[in-house]
């Protein structure tokens, strides 16, 4: 494993979740919610201010796809934040495939007794470190840096 922090964003249309490992990559955690704007170079101004005492390593986004692997109008949003996020530092961005993580999320949610209207208020977060999960423990595996770089992505 890469020593580093790792930030995990999750794109919703009203919050952005997001989740940070620690700096040897084995512990991730729910960081906060930002309240998604109107612009995405306003979403991203929110995530940077988030992370400003952090040094990161590595971005991941969510990638929401459908079941079978086609693109989504998520898809397409979640690649949009990514690479305006991407144009707003030297951190690498990279896209983590999200096929149920929310689902995943909201089924945790439930089995530690949280009903849906407070769910909401953290199920991003949630999502974020599923994702960021999902990336250690690729990278763990494979040795090389998890998902794929923006230029892998034809949205």
């Amino acid at each position: 494993m890469r020593p580093g922090r790792r930030l995990a964003v999750d794109v919703g249309k009203v919050r952005v979740g997001l989740a940070i490992s620690d700096f040897h990559g084995i512990l991730a955690s729910p960081l906060q919610n930002i309240a998604r704007q109107t612009e995405d170079s306003e979403t991203v101004k929110l995530i940077l201010e988030a992370i400003a005492d952090e040094e990161i390593l590595e971005i991941y986004v969510g990638l929401p796809v459908s079941m079978s692997g086609n693109t989504t109008a998520s898809t397409e949003d979640a690649v949009t934040l990514a690479r305006v996020l991407a144009g707003s530092l030297l951190t690498s961005v990279r896209m983590i495939d999200e096929r149920l993580t929310t689902v995943s999320a909201s089924a945790a949610l439930r089995s530690s007794g949280k009903n849906s209207k407070d769910g909401r208020k953290v199920i991003d977060q949630i999502a974020a470190t599923m994702i960021l999960e999902q990336a250690l423990a690729m990278e763990k595996n494979s040795g090389t840096a998890p998902g794929k770089n923006l230029e892998e992505i034809d949205v």
